[in-house]
């Protein structure tokens, strides 16, 4: 494989982005690399398209592979692991917000619903302060309950509902634009 201009410039690009989002330069270099590859690769084949040390390679496989977005295949006669993203676009968004969910959401819900909880009984915090708590716990389950629902749209539903964009307010009762 050869790696023209274009994209190189995709990868250095991937790479940047990632490290916005918390997320390994390396790893997001390889995780560009695989979506814009043909063909599988291999850990060498990698290390030596990006000029990155195997044992990098190696460690970054096994983050993606945490976050659902590779996967190994073999080549008949050929003992080494071959690494493809999985499944499209969608597919690849779909798995990056499941495991943010996972990672960050899901621990935070548990966190503001054990706060609630201790509010019940807790006489020192000021009203004002369990009551941002308070929204914070109902904005967050309202967020995930919506992705929750998102999620199992088909793939041409939720296409067309990205689409439409603010469109979509038309349809619901009292939703005209606020004026500036």
């Amino acid at each position: 494989m050869n790696i023209t201009p274009l994209m190189q410039r995709y990868i250095l690009h991937w790479g940047e982005m990632g490290t916005r989002w918390g997320v390994n330069r390396t790893v997001s270099q390889i995780h560009a690399l695989l979506y814009l590859s043909p063909d599988p690769l291999t850990a060498e084949d990698i290390s030596a398209l990006l000029g990155v040390a195997r044992s990098n390679v190696s460690t970054s496989i096994r983050e993606l592979q945490s976050w659902g977005l590779i996967k190994i295949e073999h080549v008949l006669g050929d003992r080494r692991d071959f690494f493809v993203v999985k499944g499209d676009t969608w597919e690849m968004l779909m798995t990056i917000v499941e495991e943010r969910k996972k990672r960050e959401l899901e621990p935070t819900l548990t966190m503001l619903r054990q706060c609630v909880l201790e509010m019940e009984s807790d006489k020192e915090t000021p009203t004002a302060v369990k009551d941002k708590i308070a929204n914070m716990l109902t904005f967050v389950s309202t967020l995930t309950d919506w992705y929750e629902q998102v999620k199992a749209l088909p793939k041409p539903t939720l296409v067309s509902l990205m689409k439409m964009g603010a469109k979509i307010a038309k349809f619901i009762p009292g939703s005209g634009r606020k004026k500036s």
